[in-house]
């Protein structure tokens, strides 16, 4: 399988999550904060706990949509975790002074304590700007999608035909 037939995939996958959201009967807000949620605790470097988390959530919060905070796994998938954390420990370096980690008479021990900060504290920016930017993204498209269902009930003809040559 190659890399554009990949992602042709990762995308099918995350569109119909977020169709299944969108038609869910949740307001905007509530479809737009569980993609954040769910964003934000795949961003950070739980080790597959986030996942766990989610059930949490889902049984302590009505109002978590199921398709949005798990269509947040499929967009910080594995190809695209490790670009989240090399982000995270730049942005880490970046606040903390990237000067702590090239000290001569620095020891291992010291390395790895200064990379570990910068890679949790960059990780929470980059979590934060991430669940940002989902919620804003995905509340537009909520919106979006419901205003063309609300004008147009079933499928137009041009999608009825365009859909026989999809695969």
């Amino acid at each position: 399988m190659t890399v554009g037939e990949r992602l042709a995939r990762y995308r099918d996958r995350i569109r119909r999550k977020l169709l299944a959201a969108f038609r869910e009967e949740r307001t905007p807000r509530q479809i737009a904060a569980s993609f954040a949620v769910g964003i934000f605790v795949t961003a950070l470097p739980t080790g597959g706990v986030g996942i766990g988390l989610f059930f949490v959530f889902i049984s302590l919060w009505s109002w978590i949509s199921k398709p949005a905070i798990f269509a947040s796994v499929i967009v910080l998938n594995p190809f695209v975790k490790p670009a989240v954390y090399l982000a995270s420990f730049q942005v880490g370096a970046f606040l903390l002074g990237s000067n702590s980690v090239r000290s001569r008479d620095a020891t291992t021990t010291e390395f790895a304590w200064v990379g570990i900060q910068q890679l949790l504290l960059g990780n929470a920016v980059v979590a934060i700007v991430l669940g940002a930017v989902g919620y804003v993204t995905v509340l537009h498209l909520t919106r979006v999608h419901r205003r063309r269902t609300d004008r147009h009930p079933g499928p137009s003809v041009g999608s009825g035909i365009l859909g026989l040559f999809r695969r």
